[in-house]
Parts: C-alpha cells; sequence; structure tokens
C-alpha cells in the first residue's frame, strides 16, 4: 500500500488500520506500479478533511468540515479522518470490523480510560459512536471491564509480578510468534539455561527486595516450561519460593502448555513448590486439527493430562483454545468447546488465530478473509453463550495484529478463578520483572503510562553465551526506580 498524507504528519495509524482490511498489505515508500496496488490519501487543511482510496478500478472519496472550534484538535481530526477511510475501506472490502477503529491490543484500557475521564454512559457513547465499536463488543467489553476492575484494585504504588521464560518447546506449531526452540535442536542447553536461570532468579529478587517491591503474581511461560524436567522444574520454582516473599501473591502459574509434556512427576514437582495454578491447552480436540498445525500430541493425551493434573490436587486449572483455526469447522470448534467445558477447567481463554499471511494482490483475498473472519466469529459467538451458560465470566481480553475478523482474545473464569497475572500485564498495572531468554523487563512508573523495557537475549544460546551482559543491562532497574520512584 502506498499512503500519501498532508496537514497530518504520522501514516502510521491508517496504515494500522488498513491492515484491519488487509493483512497481508505492507506499506511501500514509493507507489506502485501494479494497477491494483492499494493507494490511499488523508489530507486536513483547517476544518477540511477529505480521504480517498483507490484499488485497480474502483475509487472511493470522501469529506467532512470539523467543527471550527475543533480545527486545531489534532486527535480529533485524525479520528475524523480514520472515520471516512474506515467507510471508504468497507465499502471496498464489505467487512464491517467489529472494533471500529481500534488497532490496539488493549481496548479494555481504552475504555477504562474513557469511563475515567467521562463517565461510563458517555465513554460507552464514544466507544459505538466515535471509536465505530459494534454493540456486540461493547457489550463484552462492559462485562470485561467489570472482571478486570476487581484485579486491578489488588494493585498498589510498589507491586510487581514475576514473569519466568522457558523459551523450548516440543515442536514449533504453526501459527506461533513467540521466542521457543525446539528441544530437539536445543536440549543440549537445557541444563546450563536452567542453572543461569537460577542465577538470574536470584539476582532479580535482590534488586526487588532492595527496592521494597511487593510482590503480586508470579508466571512461568514459554514456550512451554514443562519440556523441562522434574528436577529442572523443581529447581527453578524453589529458587521462586526461597528467594522472593510469596505470602502475599495471589496468583502462582506454571504454563504447562502442551500435554505431551506433562508428567505425574512433574506436577508433583510444580504443586510442591507452591504453585496454585496450572494451563493445560490442547487448542483444538480435533486430532487431524492438531497434526495439521504442528502439535505432537492426541486428544487422548490432553484428557490424560487433566486427569494427572486433577489427581495430583490441582482445582485452578486452565485451558486455552483458538478460533479459527485452519481446516477447522464450526461443527469441530462446537464439540471442542462442549469437550473442554466437561472437562470442568477452572478457566478458559479462547484465542482468535492470528498469523502472518503471504502478500498478495489488494482484491485477491477479501472474500476468502471475509469468509475466514465470518466462521471464526460464529465460533467465539458460540463459545461466548455456552461459556456464561457454564457459569463463566469474562475477566480479561486483549487483540493482536493480524487475527482473524478483526476479532479478539478473551479469558473466561469461573468466579474466583481469573489469572491474575494475564489481567496486570495486559493493563500495564505494575512493573513486570522478567526473567530467562525472550523475556522482558517492564518498569511501571506508578499513576502515569511511562513505562521503560529491559531486554534479555532472545534465544538460549545468546542468553547463555551473553549471560553477564544481559544481567549488567539490569542494573537499568534499579535507576529506573532511583528516577521516577
Amino acid at each position: 500500500m502506498y499512503i500519501v498524507t498532508e496537514g497530518i504528519a504520522s501514516r502510521y495509524e491508517y496504515e494500522k488500520l488498513a491492515r484491519v482490511f488487509f493483512p497481508d498489505q505492507k506499506h511501500s515508500d514509493k507507489e506502485a506500479d501494479d494497477p491494483n496496488a492499494l493507494r490511499i490519501e488523508v489530507r486536513w487543511n483547517g476544518r477540511h478533511i477529505s480521504s480517498r482510496l483507490k484499488a485497480g478500478e474502483k475509487e472511493f472519496r470522501d469529506e467532512t468540515l470539523v467543527p471550527q472550534e475543533k480545527a486545531e484538535d489534532k486527535g480529533f481530526c485524525e479520528l475524523a479522518a480514520a472515520q471516512l477511510l474506515c467507510r471508504q475501506f468497507t465499502a471496498l472490502t464489505g467487512f464491517n470490523p467489529p472494533w471500529g477503529l481500534l488497532t490496539g491490543i488493549r481496548p479494555m484500557k481504552l475504555l477504562r480510560m474513557l469511563t475515567r475521564e467521562y463517565g461510563r454512559e458517555e465513554a460507552e457513547r464514544r466507544f459505538r459512536e466515535d471509536y465505530l465499536v459494534s454493540e456486540k463488543k461493547l457489550a463484552l467489553s462492559r462485562r470485561t471491564v467489570l472482571g478486570e476492575d476487581k484485579i486491578l484494585s489488588l494493585s498498589r504504588d510498589n507491586s510487581f509480578s514475576l514473569y519466568i521464560s522457558v523459551p523450548f518447546c516440543p515442536s514449533r506449531c504453526s501459527y506461533c510468534s513467540f521466542v521457543s526452540q525446539s528441544i530437539e535442536h536445543a536440549a543440549k542447553l537445557m541444563p546450563e539455561y536452567t542453572e543461569l536461570l537460577v542465577k538470574e532468579i536470584g539476582m532479580t529478587a535482590d534488586i526487588a527486595k532492595s527496592l521494597g517491591l511487593h510482590l503480586e503474581s508470579v508466571y512461568m511461560g514459554g514456550g512451554t516450561p514443562t519440556t523441562l524436567s522434574a528436577e529442572q522444574l523443581e529447581r527453578v520454582l524453589t529458587a521462586v519460593s526461597d528467594r522472593f516473599d510469596l505470602s502475599d501473591v495471589h496468583e502462582f502459574t506454571v504454563e504447562a502448555g502442551r500435554p505431551d509434556t506433562i508428567t505425574p512427576e512433574k506436577l508433583t514437582a510444580i504443586k510442591r513448590c507452591g504453585v496454585g495454578r496450572i494451563s493445560i491447552n490442547p487448542q483444538t480436540l480435533n486430532d487431524e486439527i492438531l497434526r495439521s498445525i504442528g502439535r505432537r500430541h492426541t486428544v487422548e493425551q490432553v484428557y490424560a493430562a487433566m486427569d494427572m493434573a486433577k489427581a495430583a490436587g490441582f482445582d485452578n486449572i486452565n485451558m486455552d483454545l483458538i478460533a479459527g483455526l485452519q481446516g477447522d469447522t464450526f461443527d469441530s470448534y462446537r464439540r471442542t468447546i462442549d469437550g473442554v467445558i466437561a472437562m470442568d477447567p477452572a478457566s478458559i481463554t479462547v484465542h482468535t488465530l492470528a498469523m502472518k499471511r503471504a502478500a498478495g494482490l489488494v482484491t485477491e483475498h477479501i472474500a476468502q478473509y471475509n469468509a475466514e473472519g465470518a466462521l471464526a466469529s460464529q465460533m467465539l459467538d458460540y463459545g461466548e453463550k455456552r461459556l456464561t451458560e457454564m457459569g463463566y465470566d469474562p475477566y480479561y481480553l486483549y487483540r493482536q495484529s493480524g487475527m482473524v475478523g478483526n476479532l479478539e482474545n478473551v479469558g473466561w473464569a469461573k468466579p474466583g478463578f481469573e489469572g491474575v497475572y494475564n489481567v496486570f500485564i495486559m493493563d500495564e498495572t505494575h512493573t513486570i520483572l522478567a526473567v530467562g531468554g525472550g523475556a522482558v523487563t517492564k518498569l511501571k512508573q506508578p499513576h502515569v503510562n511511562n513505562i521503560e523495557r529491559i531486554f534479555n537475549f532472545k534465544y538460549p544460546y545468546e542468553y547463555i553465551s551473553r549471560f553477564d551482559e544481559m544481567i549488567e543491562r539490569k542494573k537499568g532497574i534499579q535507576e529506573f526506580y532511583d528516577q521516577f520512584c
């Protein structure tokens, strides 16, 4: 796509909006020779805002005149321009995005901010009329914010959460964008990785203690943490319980993830270390789809893992599912939702597939994309209905770029079993101190949106070979708190 702006400095927001409709299109700094290429123009001149959209032989023009008192308000005028473009994109594609103009990953954060500033009624009006969010998604947002607010009230100015990264998996799923390595290629690194991870945990605990920070939640993710042996898991988790004060921690989660990595020995080790919540993630209860997406486990192993977890004493178990997996059907997804509910997990997280697509002509994938989005939306609607009927409530919501149908990911939980770390990380409520390969420490200044990041090296071999260099970076934690807190 080629974007021309006049009077408005940034094209970035319009580029993101365009990708809602054309997720395979990338911006180019020069106009393409291809007559089918997408051309977008946005012009702002005083009170006058105009937009023009051209794709092949189709061309759309629109304009608006903003009130005199808003003529110098850049934010208002950029929003007005986005509304024009959204109407033109819908006319071109026939797709009316359910989240309207919203392209960020945290729509609940925006709704909460608007509510604080304008009150609930006006905030919801702006969500509908200014940001063009559908009534259906507004209703879901309203329910979700209520769940989030209860959790956010647990945080205080000196709060933080701890994230532990284990970037290994049995195999790589076809849709995955996380930093992880197959244990087939990285198994030899795991013992040394574990030792250094324990060392980083200890150093991070010392920093947190020196700053007087209060630990609210611990989340061990990846990757798949249960690719570690029972002994390695216990070594890492014991380091956490030995070095951090867990007396007021609301949640200690280990993402067991792949059912084929779960054993009674690992579950016993996890339970013994004080972990109260685990996640077992089938994604689908369709063996054919599991094979097609590169997951080397069966539906039978999902049921076996749940039985093992309950036998080990876990009553707070989350299960992850994905709507819109390629090749999945509505009937197959319905059986997945019903089958997972029948296993009676405490919480169920329903994701929508987010994938990169191969680039192509602007008009080439419209029909296919709309059909995929309609099917994924139907799947989510069924899931919402059944989960609500069975006593689950939405407690956090986030979005990703390239999601099928421009939809969302939602965490559903029985009352009292919400995953608090999920809410803290998505709302950017407080500091996240992160350890392990690919982990990102996020330092949050209380009462403002100032966040600074410290990145660990992504891959296990880098984490090991450049460990001292990485630890040196973490002096930035102390420097941040000296400056802002």
